[in-house]
């Protein structure tokens, strides 16, 4: 009888222990501090072979916590004393708190042969969770910042938000903040959203208000764990000036998923590319014209890298001028940037100029868009065709326009002469008017009879007498002297309209007149002269210059900086020969 107990007891035990599944969730400690981190561990034990995980660990709501790592590990052996197969999955969790007190974990939910287990309900208690920096002297007990990002799970190139919050017991220094600095880093972009001060809050922690001082974006440009610096600001007072640094906040930044295009770069949000010929005149072969390329949406606009316009044999491209117009949206910075290109075409007839394939990930939809490449279509004509397909009209207005930029006709503002019409006669302007007209009248008369008398004394001095060669030569130069400030004003007006070709034609002008001024024929025989009268300094200068004119002249591109530094040159050159 004993025997049968014994051997039931043992079957009993086997049935027990067959089949057995333990599900566990633990922390390491029950009580922490602000910096510390919460580690989660949930451990799943299966005891035989017949039981079978349907579904992972159904984690609790964590949204009090920053999910900062994760990580999980699975054992499988044999129990020798039973000879049942034993199943263990291990995993852990990394959790950053968002606030102090008492937080409660829910349950971890799993499915084993289509039934549910799950974990008991605990709390646990985060003492502090801002890290207070200290200010000079006795401030550090009254005031401090810190830095908040509530999304710190984000993608690679992905905007998050970060907010700076200034605590204080005195609501007085609030006024005192200023000089907000934001952090620099090279794994970061910063780009500030705004410095306005919000509301004072007075039901924050600790018995202290907070006022809001900065908003900023960061976009981390590199995976993993991502640490933002701190900010600084200052702190001034009539007696002293401290400083005061908030916290730093650790970004957990997920790689970009894979299966990326082959074009894809760094471009992480919405975005649309289209390409379009700015010039409205034909296109002439070779003449330059502006093509624009230009990208917008929103996402890390200001940091990405823009898809170029591809070389080709049919048209000669130059490196861009880069637009920017960008402002802060809801996931990214939002706007446009146009990249301005000076295309020549080089031959006549159909040209197709195309930009690089470009691709974007949308982190909204977690997927790729291949916008591919944009292609824009242009007609070149040749000089003579040009010409030819002019209307009559258009020669009119081409013959119109030269003669209005040749000729200064100075318009009068007939406006400024209206009478404004009175309901009521004022006599005091009426007497104020005549008053001033006697008073002009006597002036004039004063002015005359000034005039008379300083024509006899003239008629009295005695006649200049000859002077020598040299004297008469001189005062021929004088008579013969060209107003050399006339030219520096109409160079100055055809450089602002780029009107090159008559600008250099009037720099040709001027220097023939100054030559002409010093008798002298040639450029060479007028830069001997400066050698011999002005220095060699002078003459090499107007040697180098007059190379560098006809360079400007025969160049095909001509920018507005060369031709500014060119006008400059003339002026500061030619205003020392006509002294």
């Amino acid at each position: 009888m004993q025997k049968r107990l014994i051997y039931i007891l043992f079957i009993l035990a086997s049935v027990i222990s067959y089949g057995q599944v333990n599900l566990s969730l633990e922390t390491d400690k029950a009580e922490y501090n602000g910096k510390d981190i919460v580690n989660l561990t949930i451990i799943l034990e299966l005891n035989g072979s017949e039981l079978v995980q349907q579904t992972g660990f159904q984690l609790p709501d964590l949204s009090k916590f920053n999910i900062i790592g994760s990580g999980s590990v699975t054992n499988t052996f044999i129990d020798p004393a039973t000879n049942t197969l034993i199943t263990q999955k291990v995993s852990r969790i990394a959790l950053e708190p968002k606030k102090k007190g008492k937080i409660k974990i829910g349950s971890v939910l799993v499915t084993v042969n289509n039934k549910i287990y799950k974990t008991e309900p605990f709390d646990v208690n985060i003492k502090e969770i801002l890290d207070r920096r200290s200010l000079a002297g006795n401030m550090s007990a009254e005031m401090y910042m810190n830095m908040e990002i509530e999304d710190r799970d984000i993608y690679q190139d992905q905007a998050t938000v970060a907010v700076l919050r200034v605590y204080s017991k005195n609501m007085d220094n609030f006024r005192k903040v200023k000089d907000v600095h934001l952090p620099h880093q090279d794994n970061i972009n910063v780009h500030p959203v705004s410095f306005s001060k919000s509301e004072i809050d007075p039901s924050a922690s600790g018995n202290m208000a907070s006022q809001i001082v900065a908003v900023f974006m960061v976009f981390p440009n590199e995976s993993g764990y991502v640490e933002v610096p701190s900010v600084s600001a200052s702190v001034s007072s009539y007696s002293n000036k401290n400083k005061i640094v908030s916290n730093k906040v650790k970004l957990n930044v997920k790689k970009l998923p894979e299966g990326s295009p082959e074009c894809f770069k760094n471009a992480v949000g919405n975005f649309n590319v289209s390409v379009y010929n700015a010039s409205k005149d034909k296109i002439e072969v070779e003449k330059p014209i502006n093509v624009i390329v230009k990208v917008s949406g929103e996402g890390n606009l200001p940091d990405m890298y823009l898809p170029k316009i591809i070389a080709s044999p049919d048209y000669e491209v130059f490196s861009p001028k880069i637009t920017s117009k960008v402002a802060p949206g809801t996931t990214g910075m939002k706007g446009e940037i146009l990249a301005n290109y000076v295309v020549i075409p080089k031959k006549p007839g159909p040209i197709s100029i195309q930009t690089e394939q470009f691709a974007f990930f949308d982190p909204a939809n977690r997927e790729y868009v291949d916008l591919g490449q944009k292609t824009l279509a242009l007609n070149a004509f040749s000089h003579e065709q040009i010409l030819e397909s002019r209307t009559t009209v258009e020669k009119v207005n081409e013959y119109t326009n030269t003669l209005l930029e040749t000729v200064n006709t100075p318009v009068l503002k007939t406006t400024t002469l209206k009478v404004k019409e009175k309901s009521k006669f004022h006599w005091n302007i009426l007497f104020t008017n005549i008053a001033i007209l006697v008073g002009l009248f006597v002036i004039y008369l004063l002015f005359k009879t000034w005039q008379k008398k300083r024509a006899l004394v003239r008629e009295t001095t005695s006649s200049k007498p000859l002077g020598s060669v040299a004297e008469t030569e001189s005062e021929i130069r004088e008579t013969l002297k060209t107003d050399i400030n006339d030219y520096f004003s109409y160079l100055e007006n055809l450089k602002d309209q780029a009107d090159y070709p008559k600008f250099f034609d009037t720099l040709e002008e001027m220097d023939l007149d100054v030559r002409k001024q010093y008798f002298q024929s040639s450029p060479e025989d007028f830069r001997l002269f400066l050698e011999t009268h002005k220095g060699s300094s002078v003459a090499e200068q107007y040697r180098n210059l007059i190379q560098r004119i006809q360079m400007e002249k025969y160049s095909p591109l001509k920018s507005p900086e060369g031709m500014e530094e060119l006008l400059k040159a003339v002026v500061n050159l030619y205003s020392q020969i006509s002294k």
